[in-house]
């Protein structure tokens, strides 16, 4: 069966949502994004909005850095850098749910840094990040691997993700953070 993107999209809107985001991801639409979620976490503690909002910066900015351009996306007859974000927030805390498209390239190197970052304690992953700091080339897109190492920082919790296959040369990458309140 092939990855259906309407099914997945409807599977992961069912708890209370505070943000959903659908398209290309531009750097005027996450500061726009930020300032409309900030607005929305007015119910949530002081930790828990810092922890949501610096998911969510990281989050939107992985996705405008390393989303893959697609000819189309067939469910929604789209063209370009395609992504969705999705704020929401059940009885246990809140979930930042990311979906874009990546290579087969993309797929092999974050199965492997996310497969690591998880297999990390606190104190590991504080370390893991310093040494990202001090020790790695950054790449074009200005990333040295930190932005997930971060996100597996600020949340508190593991990284749950999944590679759907969408076509011979891309697959639909899915991460789920879990921030407990």
């Amino acid at each position: 069966m092939t990855f259906n993107l309407q099914e997945w999209l409807t599977k992961h809107s069912k708890d209370d949502i505070l943000f959903l985001f659908k398209g290309e991801v531009s750097s005027t639409l996450i500061a726009d994004s930020l300032e409309v979620i900030e607005a929305k976490l007015e119910e949530a503690s002081p930790k828990s909005k810092k922890k949501i909002y610096n998911v969510l910066v990281e989050a939107l900015q992985n996705l405008y850095h390393h989303s893959s351009v697609l000819p189309e996306v067939k469910d929604i007859n789209e063209k370009g850098k395609y992504a969705i974000c999705i704020l929401s927030k059940n009885n246990i805390g809140y979930h930042v749910i990311t979906g874009n498209f990546v290579t087969n390239k993309q797929k092999d190197f974050l199965t492997k840094h996310l497969s690591h970052i998880n297999e990390l304690d606190k104190e590991e992953l504080k370390g893991l990040y310093k040494d990202i700091l001090d020790n790695q080339e950054f790449s074009d897109k200005g990333g040295g691997g930190l932005g997930m190492v971060d996100i597996a920082r600020k949340s508190g919790s593991k990284l749950d993700f999944n590679f759907y296959n969408y076509s011979d040369n891309y697959y639909f990458f899915s991460l789920n953070v879990n921030i407990v309140e």
